[in-house]
């Protein structure tokens, strides 16, 4: 068991900061919207490669949010109608999902200040400005008690102190409220360091998550190791950025892109991937119920 995320004001400056640097590039590789997911998605087939860069894209769109819809069945039955919390929610993206594909009233939480107005211009032009409400609030800090039917984590759980947070989810969710988190999930302690540094998280084992969960009074429902169908996710990004760096040796590339970033991504990614089909990393679906 590793030790949680940090508290401190210092570590959530970085996070934020982190995050703010990177919008420029998520919305050039996941863009442009309404629906802007920045993680990972799920691929059963992965094509052959050398498609089109319009193609890829789409394809990558296509694969998160697969992502989202299996995390949905996985709920078995989703709150549709309900009031969602998505905890780190980005451009909104996921916000945007479950308000569009299951008519949810959606409380979008980010602790980074651009992505409230990019979340709620994506919001309003896809039609659901009033059923999604972004928020500038800590995770740790959102009010309210007994207010969800269902709280939402896509990566975002990696980012939180696992039993404060937890604590207050339960106090959040209604009664027999669920907790949705699609997240990777530590295998061998080795990994936990270059994980840690390039995505800027405190990644745990499933046994940290499930150990404090369990003390908050979230009961476990389902487990679902996705690890196979999220590498070929991998792939996709890899064959994206292959056309990234094609743009940027052409006469006038993109300011966004840089010969140093862009080889130590790919690093990042290859180890990733490396890591999720040999166990070093697992990707897994979780659905706890609030217990009482």
């Amino acid at each position: 068991m590793r030790a949680e995320a940090p508290k401190t004001e210092a570590w959530r400056d970085e996070v934020t900061g982190y995050y703010e640097e990177k919008t420029e590039r998520i919305l050039r590789r996941y863009g442009p919207g309404p629906r802007v997911h920045y993680h990972s998605g799920l691929v059963d087939a992965v094509p052959p490669p050398g498609g089109p860069e319009e193609q890829v894209r789409a394809q990558v769109h296509a694969a998160q949010e697969s992502l989202l819809a299996e995390l949905a069945r996985a709920v078995g039955r989703f709150p549709d109608g309900g009031d969602v919390l998505d905890v780190g929610c980005g451009l909104g993206g996921g916000a945007l999902y479950w308000a569009m594909e299951h008519h949810a009233r959606v409380t979008a939480v980010t602790n980074v200040p651009s992505h409230v107005e990019l979340a709620r211009s994506f919001a309003e032009a896809a039609g659901v400005g009033s059923r999604v409400r972004p928020l500038l609030c800590d995770a740790l800090a959102v009010p309210g008690r007994a207010c969800f039917d269902a709280v939402v984590a896509v990566e975002s759980a990696c980012y939180l102190p696992r039993t404060d947070w937890f604590r207050r989810v339960r106090a959040l969710l209604k009664p027999r409220g669920v907790l949705a988190i699609a997240d990777c999930f530590l295998g061998r302690p080795e990994l936990a360091g270059p994980f840690d540094r390039y995505w800027r998280t405190c990644i745990g084992t499933l046994d940290e998550y499930l150990s404090a969960a369990h003390d908050a009074g979230l009961e476990l429902e389902v487990r679902d190791d996705v690890s196979s169908r999220v590498v070929g996710f991998w792939s996709l990004t890899l064959e994206l950025m292959a056309h990234e760096r094609a743009a940027a040796s052409g006469p006038h590339p993109p300011r966004a892109l840089s010969v140093a970033g862009r080889g130590e991504s790919s690093r990042e990614h290859l180890r990733l991937q490396q890591a999720l089909m040999d166990g070093g990393l697992e990707y897994g679906l979780l659905v706890l119920r609030r217990v009482g």
